[in-house]
């Protein structure tokens, strides 16, 4: 199994709080996973450790090729006056060098990243007059264009609507086409086998890593969710939504 990400006994805290705690796994090349567990399970640090953002108290994660990033949306502020195209264009500066320059090529490689998410006619809108699913579908521009073998999505479908949500799964399975790793920070339980190849359960602690078909089940979701967490009793009832492997 050639590795895309690997983490080896992973431990990160916040202070004294244990935030990740002995998380140790390998995600394949080419394969489309969702990060699933509840809120404050650690799902954002991974990420970042991943980025190289957040330094580990102990353990490695390691990404074997480059890495484009996808943050929560409201950690960017819509406000700063910066057209589409510009936003996209950021993604190319990590290939400039340390005294280059934007070439036409760099403009066009933006323009057909903003033509693949579907906003071609936007490039020199202001990112303050675009919706949530606009906003979303832009930073995942930027993503594409650095054309980078890992991709990292922090909750990606938060406040979008579901034809948004359905037009990026259909720009992501393309990307994982080309043989690129896409890990997505996901909420929505009963969407998880329509959407992911791979699942991975954290909460502090990694209770599952591997195919759908065999780590989504009613066991492993006790296990990352608890018996108590109201997410677990959206598990427990997924039955009724024809969701197989999980009752």
């Amino acid at each position: 199994m050639e590795c895309s990400i690997e983490a080896e006994e992973l431990n990160i805290n916040y202070g004294k709080t244990s935030v990740l705690w002995d998380v140790s796994f390998q995600i394949p090349k080419g394969v489309l996973i969702g990060l699933i567990g509840p809120n404050g399970a650690g799902k954002s640090t991974l990420l970042k450790a991943a980025l190289g953002l957040i330094k580990p108290l102990s353990g490695k994660i390691t990404a074997h090729g480059s890495v484009a990033y996808v943050p929560q949306r409201e950690t960017v502020d819509w406000d700063f006056p910066i057209t589409a195209e510009e936003v996209v264009l950021m993604g190319r500066y990590g290939k400039l060098g340390l005294f280059g320059g934007l070439k036409q090529a760099d403009r066009q490689a933006a323009s057909a990243a903003l033509e693949q998410v579907g906003l071609s006619g936007a490039a020199h809108r202001q990112i303050s007059q675009f919706s949530g699913g606009q906003q979303q579908r832009l930073f995942i521009a930027r993503a594409l264009v650095q054309d980078a073998d890992i991709l990292l999505l922090d909750e990606p479908f938060a406040g979008v609507d579901l034809a948004t949500e359905k037009a990026i799964m259909e720009i992501l399975r393309k990307q994982k086409e080309l043989g690129k790793t896409i890990v997505i920070v996901h909420h929505d339980l009963p969407s998880v086998e329509e959407y992911f190849d791979w699942v991975l359960l954290l909460n502090t602690r990694l209770h599952a890593c591997g195919p759908v078909e065999t780590m989504f089940t009613r066991e492993m979701l006790a296990k990352a969710f608890g018996k108590n967490q109201s997410l677990f009793s959206e598990a427990a009832d997924l039955s009724a939504k024809s969701i197989s492997g999980i009752l």
